[in-house]
């Protein structure tokens, strides 16, 4: 497709509002399954960490704190098996779910799109906005458990 060169002002802001809509709303999609994953490495690492408090070593202590890390064993358990039916056919590598792959190829050609209708600096200002108001967004929460 040949790149359009010549946008008035209005027709280049339309372009551009309409495909940081797309990217956003596409990468939350995606990202819904695929921050599982990361999570899922955190949290397995942080319970490592916690298995290694030398209270867990004290008899006395131990079963005061055990209940706790059981019930964080299980949530990770319980996230694994939820990433991996989100993501892949049966819940097993290497067969991507149809909605998975739609959303992984589609914000790749959105991608494509922006790079082609705006130029790859837009790109990189829409990824940066994107991760700014996530990071924001984290902040301003005010309860999560």
């Amino acid at each position: 497709m040949k790149r359009i060169t010549k946008m008035t002002r209005d027709e280049k802001n339309l372009y551009k509002r309409y495909l940081l809509w797309c990217y956003k709303t596409t990468r939350e999609s995606l990202e819904r399954i695929d921050r599982k994953f990361t999570q899922l490495d955190i949290d397995k690492f942080v319970y490592d960490d916690i298995c290694k408090c030398p209270e867990l070593r004290d008899k006395s202590k131990e079963k005061k704190y055990q209940g706790k890390l059981v019930e964080f064993k299980q949530y990770i358990t319980h996230k694994e098996k939820s990433a991996y039916v989100e993501k892949f056919e049966r819940g097993k590598i290497p067969e991507l779910k149809a909605d998975y792959w739609y959303w992984d190829k589609r914000l790749k050609a959105i991608k494509k799109a922006v790079r082609h209708f705006l130029g790859a600096r837009a790109l990189t200002q829409i990824e940066r906005a994107y991760e700014e108001e996530m990071e924001r967004r984290i902040l301003a929460a005010r309860e999560h458990s």
